[in-house]
């Protein structure tokens, strides 16, 4: 029962702020994270060095949230690119999960960002952008 115990204080304490995001970066938490939910992931981050730990985290829950939510085994590409004084993000899953609202919208909202989700055949698209500084 105590094994039982910490792991679910470990993966809660994950939930609540990913350790490999402050040591490793965005890269690779999302990948530790892909790995966790058994989906193949294709990461591509050009923005790490330069996000802001909040930001990070935000990009962090939003991906987390379509990898949860995607069957394993099923392909889903992550896209992060840095520019004027934003962070431009998309995460594609090969399935169509909805266009229900992702529980990290309100984060990524909160700290002055923009989400859109588009549903198509057999594909989902969460894309957006988050300010540097507010």
């Amino acid at each position: 029962e105590t094994r039982r115990a910490l792991t679910e204080l470990q993966e809660l304490a994950t939930r609540i702020f990913p350790p490999l995001l402050e040591v490793g970066g965005l890269v690779a938490e999302l990948r530790a994270a892909a790995i966790r939910a058994g989906v193949p992931a294709r990461i591509g981050v050009d923005a790490d060095a330069s996000c802001p730990p909040e930001v990070a985290g935000a990009l962090y829950f939003c991906a987390l949230d379509v990898f949860e939510r995607t069957p394993a085994g099923t392909p889903v590409a992550v896209s992060v690119r840095g520019g004027e004084g934003a962070i431009a993000f998309e995460v594609i899953a090969d399935r169509d999960l909805g266009t229900e609202r992702l529980a990290s919208q309100d984060h990524l909202e909160a700290l002055g960002g923009r989400v859109t989700i588009t549903a198509g055949e057999d594909r989902i698209t969460v894309a957006g952008s988050l300010p540097l500084s507010r």
